[in-house]
């Protein structure tokens, strides 16, 4: 930014006679009818608009040797600084008469000359101006004078009763700050200048003192917020912990560069050339629509950088943040010469959609593919399951934002989901029920991926414990996380019914033997040596059964005792009956201890230590991405 004491001839101030002929114009005083008394007093008019014109004008040269050469006219006298701007446009007015009557006339090159000195000093008080509140006039400070609907509600500076200083200050209110009420009057100011200026032709002078000013301060303003010019190729080069700082500093700085950097500017904008929606057009565009369109840019770069899974939470966030602000944006950026900006935001949430898209798709496409061959020990929850789930929780979490990524993109092959798999609360809005769709989907490729690992275990019992633990982990993990809310109260019930008949099926592979080895109960009691049999058939299936599931686990504490109260339900009460009944009889075996090996008792306290193995977070296992299996998931072609 120059300083406050440089030349300000930005450009030359000579005006051809010609350029006159641009003036609209002026207003029409009521005369008498007479055509010859018009004249007479259009004459004398102009003699007198420009002879006071050049006693005002003269004064103020800022070629005159006087102190006023260095004195700021409306810092000087507010009042005075008003009866100049009269002057001058009265002047404008005479020198069109001047034109239309007596093109070449001593008066008009009078008017003229006059008119250049006075552009020269409003060139001056314009650029001083700007310069001299240059903090008062930030984005912050204009918007103190926004009223509650965002209009105007600077003090005008043309009141023809020509109201003092303290009277435009009260107009402002009384809870302006100081500051506040300085930018008030500093707007009313530069409005005041620009008017005049255009109207009177030296438009392009005023423009480009204003863009000089103004442009610096948009650009300082961004680099205080931590805005850098951004390049596709550092960001593509930048490793994921320095672009996610970054990301985080962009998501704060752009909520203050448009509602408050560009809005205010703007509004400034708006109100110094209110006169031409042209020139006021043009401005704002050249002042911000560099620094704009890169700021708009930043989330499209880190939308084509390398997509991973740990990502597509960053990249929502750029997304909700464009379009949450996107009206704004809109708003601000609403003319022709600035569509660019708007369309740069478009584009940006557009290109973080599709790479969201991607990105759900691709981790689909790996959980497809995943095809590690470790176990969980013990049947206990696979490492995928919990990943997985912890993935699609977190994906819950950001429903709202993902609900105007996916709304329109169905997951692939639903179609293979049974009806009832998406009746959920969220299925009467079609936003919400996007998001359920594509969460449900992974879920159920989850599912059909366990189905596949819960074949590697030679034991069916155990392949059933496995498919109940990481199904109970799963309906755990929707119930008391935000997919409860996603998925509904139906996907749980029908989930649910999956958990006990998993467990049902466990239930009788790990234990029908045992449960077989004990006579049906008979009014007739058995035989002695069939007795002996029982026992000795029940001791060994009962001690294979519970050797073998002491390395297995059941980590969620209801259902491990839901599993072990039905186990215990079952075999206890009718091995207690068998026993009490055939243990008197069989008191007098020599090897009676060998034969009846557990009392009732015995059997219910080693039923109770069962699946409390320690390694209950099972074997870890990762994603990886080997060759796809045929898997139970139609896949998308």
């Amino acid at each position: 930014m120059p300083g406050k004491g440089m030349s300000i001839h930005f450009f030359s101030s000579h005006k051809t006679l010609s350029s006159l002929s641009s003036f609209s114009s002026p207003r029409t005083p009521s005369t008498p009818s007479s055509p010859a008394f018009s004249h007479t007093f259009s004459e004398a008019m102009v003699e007198e608009n420009i002879a006071n014109a050049a006693t005002m004008i003269k004064k103020w040269d800022m070629n005159s040797p006087s102190i006023t050469k260095l004195t700021s006219l409306f810092l000087h006298n507010r009042k005075e600084a008003k009866e100049f701007l009269k002057c001058v446009k009265d002047l404008r007015c005479a020198m069109h008469y001047s034109v239309s009557e007596h093109s070449t006339s001593d008066k008009l090159v009078l008017a003229q000359t006059l008119m250049q000195t006075a552009m020269k000093r409003l060139e001056h008080e314009f650029y001083q101006t700007l310069s001299r509140y240059r903090d008062e006039l930030d984005a912050e400070s204009i918007s103190l004078g926004r009223s509650s609907d965002g209009s105007s509600s600077y003090v005008g500076d043309e009141d023809e009763n020509g109201s003092e200083d303290n009277d435009e200050l009260r107009r402002t209110g009384e809870t302006l700050t100081k500051m506040g009420r300085i930018s008030q009057l500093a707007m009313a100011d530069l409005k005041a200048i620009a008017d005049v200026m255009i109207g009177c032709g030296y438009g392009k002078e005023c423009i480009k003192i204003y863009k000089l000013a103004r442009k610096s301060i948009v650009d300082e303003g961004l680099h205080q917020l931590g805005i850098e010019h951004f390049k596709a190729s550092h960001v593509q080069k930048m490793n994921w912990e320095a672009l996610e700082h970054v990301i985080k500093n962009w998501l704060t700085a752009v909520k203050i560069a448009v509602k408050t950097l560009f809005s205010g500017e703007n509004f400034f904008c708006d109100h110094v050339f209110s006169a031409s929606d042209k020139i006021r057009e043009a401005c704002f565009c050249d002042i911000t629509q560099e620094e704009a369109l890169n700021l708009f840019k930043f989330p499209e770069l880190v939308a084509k950088s390398k997509k991973s899974a740990e990502r597509i939470f960053q990249l929502m966030e750029l997304h909700n943040m464009l379009n949450v602000l996107f009206p704004e944006i809109e708003l601000i950026f609403n003319s022709e010469a600035t569509s660019a900006v708007k369309l740069q935001a478009l584009s940006s949430m557009h290109k973080l959609g599709d790479s969201v898209r991607a990105i759900i798709s691709d981790f689909e496409s790996t959980l497809h593919k995943d095809s590690s061959k470790t176990q969980a020990v013990g049947g206990g929850i696979h490492q995928l399951t919990r990943s997985v789930m912890s993935y699609i929780t977190s994906l819950g979490e950001h429903g709202n934002i993902l609900a105007d990524i996916v709304a329109d993109h169905p997951p692939p092959c639903t179609s293979s989901f049974p009806e009832s798999y998406f009746e959920s609360p969220s299925s009467h809005n079609s936003r919400g029920s996007a998001v359920s769709l594509h969460l449900a989907w992974l879920i159920l490729v989850l599912l059909c991926k366990l189905d596949r690992k819960a074949a590697l275990y030679k034991d069916v019992a155990l392949s059933y414990l496995f498919l109940s633990n990481n199904l109970q982990f799963i309906i755990e993990k929707v119930r008391t996380s935000v997919l409860k809310h996603l998925l509904g109260d139906d996907w749980l019930c029908t989930h649910a019914k999956k958990l006990k008949q998993y467990a049902l099926n466990y239930e009788t592979m790990a234990w029908n033997k045992v449960f077989s080895s004990l006579p049906e109960r008979s009014s007739s009691p058995v035989p002695p040596e069939v007795a002996k049999d029982c026992f000795r058939r029940f001791s060994a299936a009962f001690e294979e059964a519970y050797v073998k599931q002491t390395s297995w686990i059941v980590p969620n504490r209801k259902l491990r005792d839901e599993l072990k109260a039905s186990i215990a339900k079952k075999l206890a009460p009718a091995y207690r009956e068998f026993y009490d009944e055939y243990r008197v009889i069989l008191s007098g075996e020599k090897i009676l201890e060998l034969l009846v090996r557990f009392g009732p008792d015995d059997l219910e306290n080693q039923l109770s230590d069962l699946f409390h193995s320690s390694s209950i977070l099972g074997s870890f296992s990762s994603i990886s991405l080997p060759r796809s299996p045929k898997g139970c998931v139609p896949h998308q072609k």
